[in-house]
């Protein structure tokens, strides 16, 4: 029996490509962790939910929370985690405690500073030193992982966010989807709203629309945007279409790089660092600070269609997973 594991939106959009193709295949259990009860609508009635203890630091709640959780992996063969979240660190080194089998999905992603993303670069290289079965989405993310002495258990998947991407034809349009939310973000939210809102005036022709994330430090910030379109969070398929159907996006996700690529469309990626460095400079462009939004904006804007394939898989690999587990005797 497989755990599947999540707790957020975008672990639970990369998992669900995996669910169809196991069921039937691999015998699995579901457990949400619950960090975003708020974003996730309509899950399945036969999940396992865990709730978080509350305490002063969410990070350490989580891994109390799951630590101290026995019941869980009872009848528990192996367990699936995806992507870098705390839970993810603690769901995988409390089956390591119990001699369970880890299998991570989207592993070997990098940025080798451990403050940068925080703290999901330690959780992901901690996470790598755990898991039996590392599904990489890319080969310099399987590369990764060879140079750090991880050289078994590899395999280049592609991403599973693109396989619910592949039957959907994009446009260009007049819109500029925003989307902020990081934690390394959070101390200058307001100054990189106040340039966006800028941007958007300066340029009446766009059409700029943000999503706004229900983080209370990204709320409090939302009256500064006169110029832009703020909507509620929306659900993903929704979301999917917008990104399907704009111009250009400025975000500070590591999911939408890999979408919006697979769309064929450029974003601008407010971070120091990014994970995943396969489409920088095609597909994806750093923005290290909101100074320098205008200027890469212009540069961006000007010449919005990016050439070459996605970088990130074919849109098939919850299918070639399945085929690889098989062959591990899983």
């Amino acid at each position: 029996m497989m755990l599947i594991c999540f707790g957020t939106r975008p672990e639970y959009i990369k998992i669900k490509p995996l669910l169809g193709v196991f069921r039937g295949n691999i015998e699995y259990r579901l457990l949400f962790t619950g960090q975003h009860t708020d974003l996730l609508k309509n899950l399945p009635d036969d999940i396992r939910r865990l709730k978080i203890i509350d305490g002063d630091n969410r990070l350490d709640s989580i891994v109390q929370s799951i630590l101290n959780q026995e019941y869980i992996f009872q009848g528990i063969e192996s367990i699936l985690v995806q992507g870098d979240t705390t839970s993810v660190f603690a769901l995988s080194l409390a089956a390591f405690h119990r001699k369970i089998k880890v299998v991570h999905l989207e592993a070997g992603l990098r940025t080798y500073d451990k403050h940068n993303p925080y703290p999901e670069e330690f959780n992901r290289q901690a996470v790598s030193r755990i898991a039996d079965v590392h599904l990489c989405p890319t080969s310099l993310a399987a590369d990764n992982l060879s140079r750090e002495g991880i050289t078994t258990g590899i395999f280049v998947s592609g991403n599973t966010v693109l396989d619910n991407l592949r039957n959907i034809s994009p446009q260009y349009t007049n819109k500029v989807v925003v989307t902020l939310h990081r934690r390394e973000n959070h101390h200058w939210i307001e100054q990189w709203f106040r340039v966006i809102d800028d941007l958007a005036e300066q340029n009446p022709s766009l059409e700029f629309i943000l999503p706004i994330h229900p983080n209370p430090n990204v709320l409090k910030h939302r009256d500064v945007l006169k110029h832009v379109k703020v909507v509620n969070p929306i659900e993903y398929n929704r979301f999917i279409e917008l990104l399907a159907n704009c111009r250009l996006i400025i975000t500070d996700s590591g999911g939408i790089q890999e979408e919006s690529s697979f769309f064929n469309k450029k974003c601008i990626v407010c971070r120091k660092a990014t994970e995943r460095s396969e489409g920088v400079g095609q597909f994806a462009f750093l923005c290290h600070t909101p100074n320098d939004l205008p200027q890469l904006f212009e540069e961006v804007n000007s010449n919005h269609v990016p050439f070459g394939e996605c970088p990130y898989g074919d849109g098939f690999a919850a299918e070639k997973i399945l085929r690889y587990l098989g062959e591990q005797g899983f």
